[in-house]
């Protein structure tokens, strides 16, 4: 494969099965494609073009989707490496206002220009560590990221496909660090460490000093799960401080950088959305039927989720009232094995909030797709198609 390669469109429209909502796949190609995770948006040159990740000519890459005329774009040209250290591309990060990817290759932290395709190297991960998602804020002057120590030496790892080590993980309490990194590549630097966990490093979508992170492992064992963190003071604390009987996650920024959203679940069964500010002031949490996994949303008023692993085969929406949130209304199937971590549907909203990304195996290759979401009231309850 060679950067700059070009595939012509492959996007194929058609109308869910069940719901009628119009629908796109984008990526038709033999291999296996995704989007990144769903708390990096992957749009830059002002919205009209996606980074995603795919397998072509059996190499990982990632790829830039023209959202006008849907050609496909080699960004990177990257050597394949083993496990521990194989690509998660899907961990990557944009800054659509500079036009800049930023990943992991091996051990190095990579920069890449969207218009050029030139690459640099930021970072090398330290001996003895392994690497999480990377985050950014737009127009930003640094990268962050957490990792943890290496502990494949003990027992076997792999976070992609099963959740492999997990718990295992969890339970060593490693040393874990927050780093920031100078995305000029003049160096780096660790902001915070622990013997517990880190992971989800989330900066502010507007505003590179305010980021939060969590205790990884199971929901229902690890001490907190949200932290936020001050990065000019280097405060950090607990956001929503949780009760004995309640697990809660998946966080993720509002467009504000002001608040903070998630989904929760108490020990009686009640799940519940919720959305929080960085400051722990103007909770607000709303119950709601049926499963959930990943969750997105750009304000209050419209949430999409997937139905989570164990759940529906149906992208789902919720609907604030002012009051409390109506729904779920099912969106349209997405039926994706969710096997490993790239086959997670992990919707998002698009910028301007009339469709949802997501990802899917159900044509038997990982793919990506945009719904558009038409009137909410015109969708049927999720409970009715079941």
């Amino acid at each position: 494969m060679a950067i700059g390669k070009k595939w012509e469109s492959e996007k194929t429209d058609f109308k869910d099965a069940v719901t009628g909502v119009q629908m796109s796949r984008l990526t038709t190609y033999k291999c296996n494609h995704n989007h990144l995770y769903f708390t990096n948006p992957g749009w830059y040159d002002n919205g009209k073009k996606l980074i995603i990740c795919g397998d072509r000519d059996n190499r990982t890459n990632l790829l830039s989707l023209d959202l006008d005329s849907y050609e496909i774009t080699q960004v990177t040209d990257l050597p394949e490496y083993p496990l521990p250290f194989e690509h998660c591309l899907h961990i990557s990060c944009v800054d659509g206002v500079r036009n800049m990817a930023y990943l992991v290759c091996g051990r190095d932290f990579l920069a890449v220009d969207l218009h050029t395709f030139m690459t640099r190297k930021l970072w090398t991960l330290p001996e003895g560590y392994m690497k999480h998602v990377l985050s950014c804020s737009q127009d930003s002057d640094y990268l962050y990221t957490s990792i943890y120590e290496d502990l494949s030496d003990l027992f076997p790892i792999d976070i992609e496909r099963g959740y492999i080590g997990f718990k295992e993980i969890f339970e060593h309490h490693p040393l874990s660090k927050i780093i920031r990194i100078r995305t000029d590549g003049t160096g780096a630097e660790s902001i915070w460490e622990e013997h517990n966990w880190i992971g989800h490093v989330n900066v502010a979508p507007h505003n590179a000093d305010k980021i939060t992170f969590c205790h990884e492992g199971p929901w229902n064992l690890i001490d907190h799960r949200i932290w936020g963190m001050d990065v000019l003071s280097g405060k950090i604390w607990k956001i929503h401080p949780s009760e004995p009987d309640e697990t809660i996650g998946h966080e993720y920024w509002y467009e504000d950088s002001e608040h903070i959203g998630y989904h929760g679940a108490r020990q009686d069964g009640r799940s519940y959305l919720g959305k929080i500010g960085f400051d722990n002031t103007g909770k607000q949490e709303a119950a709601f039927s049926n499963a959930t996994g990943h969750i997105h949303s750009l304000d209050q008023s419209l949430i999409v989720g997937d139905g989570g692993i164990q759940g529906s085969r149906f992208v789902s929406l919720w609907k604030w009232d002012g009051q409390e949130y109506i729904g779920p209304k099912a969106l349209c199937e997405h039926c994706s094995s969710s096997k490993t971590q790239r086959e997670h549907v992990h919707p998002r909203l698009t910028p301007d909030g009339k469709s949802v990304l997501f990802t899917s195996d159900r044509s038997g290759y990982g793919s990506v797709y945009l719904a558009q979401i038409p009137e909410f009231e015109t969708l049927p309850d999720l409970g009715d198609v079941l």
